[in-house]
């Protein structure tokens, strides 16, 4: 996909299209200062950049429930309404507050499928300056194996620079 961003045609390399990626979604989110607009807007930019992305978006800790996500902003089917800490790939990154990355989703104990086609994940935890939880970043795709560590690397760089602040 060449999806583009102000007149942007994003690089077909994997680390050069997240890194102008990177760039688009700093230059967009630069001075909103409201989470679900930023969250909506990460999760949209991502999705339109990469052809293998099936689900993304956030699962936010949901001020109430402490343990327990609650679904977000995203750009994909349905997605789970909850999903309790330490359940599935979501709530696994909730609870280790550790990126997960996971090539065949049905090896993986205690899976959640919100979506059938989904057969591998990657789901990042999102913290704010002070180093709360407020989410986790959620990308499925239907292609196995479909994440690495560049992947991390980059999803963990841009959560960072768009929540941390």
């Amino acid at each position: 996909m060449a999806e583009a961003f102000n007149d942007k045609i994003l690089p077909a390399a994997k680390a050069e299209r997240y890194a102008a990626v990177a760039q688009e979604i700093a230059a967009v989110l630069d001075g909103e200062p409201n989470l679900t607009a930023r969250m909506a807007t990460v999760a949209a930019m991502l999705a339109a950049s990469f052809d293998h992305f099936l689900w993304t978006g956030f699962y936010a800790v949901d001020p109430e429930k402490r343990e327990e996500l609650v679904v977000g902003p995203y750009q994909g089917t349905l997605g789970c309404l909850r999903i309790a800490f330490g359940q599935g790939v979501c709530g696994t990154a909730a609870r280790s507050r550790q990126t997960q990355v996971v090539e065949d989703v049905g090896a993986f104990p205690g899976h959640i499928a919100c979506d059938s086609r989904s057969v591998s994940e990657i789901v990042v935890p999102v913290v704010d300056a002070q180093g709360h939880l407020l989410a986790v970043f959620d990308v499925d795709s239907e292609t196995p194996a479909a994440f690495d560590r560049l992947d991390a690397e980059w999803l963990e760089r841009i959560l960072q620079d768009s929540f941390a602040d």
